[in-house]
């Protein structure tokens, strides 16, 4: 929503570092929503190492309902130290501070087998690039390079600074796409871009379905 590309949502996905002070202050902050737990695996750290996201269930009545999604890593995306150097820092009317992903990360982190994701992820960038693009500042300009999904901006944006485009052929090939400034060309890139996003995610996942499979056998044969 801050970052103009609003969609419904009754979750919140929280990314953290697992030591010792914020386990226990997540477990207080737990508590004071009275989350519970939900699902396969369970409230326990060394799943987190191993990348599970451990799911919650708000039941205090200002949030009940709402799930909390809870993880230390995410496919795709730097280490929480990282993360956290390029966070975007909120403060509402009341002071509170919330600390959120910045947009690059975000987009890396919608990155995912869902087919819902893939539209967001555009909408993210094009609502950035609409934003920003009367004076971009070179690193917005490289941002879009990377990660722009909509044919026309990508188009636009290599054309009007060739020497980015040019310093990032080599690490996003449909950039060779918009050479020929073909909108058929990059459309059919950007496509094959993604079908190669959506299999690395589902090779992801593969072994850490399977494990909470197993972990639900298990229990169903207690």
């Amino acid at each position: 929503m801050f970052y103009g590309a609003a969609e419904f949502s009754r979750d919140c996905d929280i990314v953290f570092v697992a030591d010792d002070d914020n386990l226990t202050r997540l477990s207080a902050a737990l508590a004071q929503l009275e989350a519970e737990c939900i699902a396969i695996p369970p409230f326990d750290p060394q799943f987190w190492e191993r990348g599970h996201a451990i799911h919650f269930r708000c039941q205090h009545p200002d949030v009940k309902g709402i799930r909390l999604d809870v993880m230390t890593k995410m496919r795709g995306c730097d280490p929480f130290e990282q993360l956290w150097e390029r966070r975007m820092t909120l403060e509402d009317t009341d002071g509170m501070i919330y600390e959120i992903l910045g947009i690059e990360d975000l987009v890396k982190a919608k990155k995912t087998q869902r087919d819902k994701d893939w539209p967001m992820v555009q909408r993210l960038i094009d609502a950035h690039y609409d934003t920003f693009r009367d004076n971009p500042t070179d690193e917005q300009v490289c941002f879009w390079l990377r990660e722009s999904r909509t044919p026309e901006v990508l188009i636009a944006v290599a054309s009007a600074y060739p020497n980015q485009r040019d310093q990032l052929l080599s690490i996003r090939p449909v950039l060779q796409a918009t050479l020929s400034a073909s909108r058929t060309a990059v459309k059919q890139s950007l496509r094959e871009e993604e079908l190669l996003e959506r299999s690395a995610d589902e090779s992801y996942w593969q072994p850490l379905k399977d494990e909470l499979q197993a972990l639900r056998s298990r229990r169903a044969r207690k």
